[in-house]
């Protein structure tokens, strides 16, 4: 399973690190990502990671948003600068899960609210 924190409130141009823990019967971890779903609109990609450290970002959040992960702890962060109001969502973790019995998982974290208002 997933468990998401760090999210909240700021002003616009400020920062905010979002940080997702994976537990449980784990043999590896592919790629881990970032979604988010505002008010009406679908769930997207923000931003993913595979176990080698390449990464992916959406044209909305390039040169803003930096996605790390610590594959020891199990661990994805998402470091978020420049945050504007439109960045406003619901953000989910996700990771593509390689259990001990040899199964994946496509596993999402429970989400955690941004809000970037003045």
């Amino acid at each position: 399973q997933l468990q998401a924190s760090g999210g909240g409130l700021v002003q616009p141009g400020g920062s905010l690190r979002l940080s997702c823990a994976a537990s449980g019967s784990i043999f590896s971890i592919n790629v881990m990502g970032w979604y988010r779903q505002a008010p009406g609109k679908q769930r997207g990609l923000v931003a993913s990671i595979t176990s080698g450290g390449s990464t992916n970002y959406a044209d909305s959040v390039k040169g803003r948003f930096s996605i790390f992960r610590d594959n020891g702890k199990k661990m994805v962060y998402l470091q978020m600068n420049s945050l504007k109001p439109e960045d406003t969502a619901v953000y989910y973790c996700n990771a593509d899960i390689l259990k001990t019995d040899w199964r994946r998982d496509d596993a999402w974290g429970q989400g955690t609210q941004v809000t970037v208002s003045s």
